[in-house]
């Protein structure tokens, strides 16, 4: 039992250093900046929801998905830091990406549109990204059936506590002004650049590896 409870907070602190919800706030406000609290409590809700199931996904069937299609963790890791990486050149130009946020005549369109950045880029690839889930899979694949419970179990619970970060992030949009908030949106799209270009690199290394 004490095993399992060491288990069980390791792979919650790995998984919390790795998705780092802290540092997911000020880029969670960013994407959603404008919409009203129930778009952004949806849209919050709708994203982990969804980080989790891929999370949920990879820790059970992982390496079976990754043989089956052919792919590897380092083509994942570019294809999602290349996403990245626009999505933060386009926040770092005060703008808004269509891959990470709709217009305004979408978001006339239907309101679905306003919550499509809960699919990407915040579930896949910020949220549930390639790091996410090389440290879901290879938390899952150390060790038995338990270890694998504990490991969806803790992710769970990051989930939850990401939620709660993502609402009251809210409260600090109002206080800070629209202003401010755009000076933080070009400083995240600064850091999610090099997050994506630091993705690239990985799996470029990656792929390398694999070809000696």
């Amino acid at each position: 039992m004490e095993n399992m409870l060491i288990h069980a907070v390791t792979v919650f602190m790995g998984f919390f250093a790795i998705m780092n919800p802290i540092a997911n706030v000020p880029i969670f406000l960013g994407l959603t900046s404008g919409d009203d609290k129930q778009t952004t409590a949806t849209v919050a809700l709708r994203s982990l929801t969804l980080a989790f199931i891929i999370v949920t996904l990879f820790s059970v069937a992982g390496k079976v998905i990754f043989e089956l299609f052919g792919l590897t963790l380092p083509a994942f890791q570019i294809t999602g830091g290349l996403i990245v990486f626009l999505i933060g050149f386009h926040m770092l130009q005060g703008g808004h990406s269509s891959v990470q946020h709709p217009s305004e005549e979408d978001k006339q369109k239907s309101r679905e549109a306003a919550l499509s950045v809960a699919v990407s880029p915040l579930a896949m690839p910020i949220l549930a990204g390639p790091g996410t889930i090389a440290t879901a899979m290879n938390f899952s694949a150390g060790g038995g059936f338990m270890e694998m419970v504990v490991t969806i179990i803790m992710f769970a619970v990051l989930c939850a506590v990401t939620y709660i970060l993502f609402i009251f992030g809210e409260k600090f949009v109002t206080y800070i002004g629209a202003s401010a908030l755009g000076v933080v949106t070009r400083m995240m799209g600064l850091i999610l650049a090099v997050i994506g270009t630091q993705m690239v690199i990985e799996g470029l290394h990656g792929a390398f590896k694999l070809a000696g």
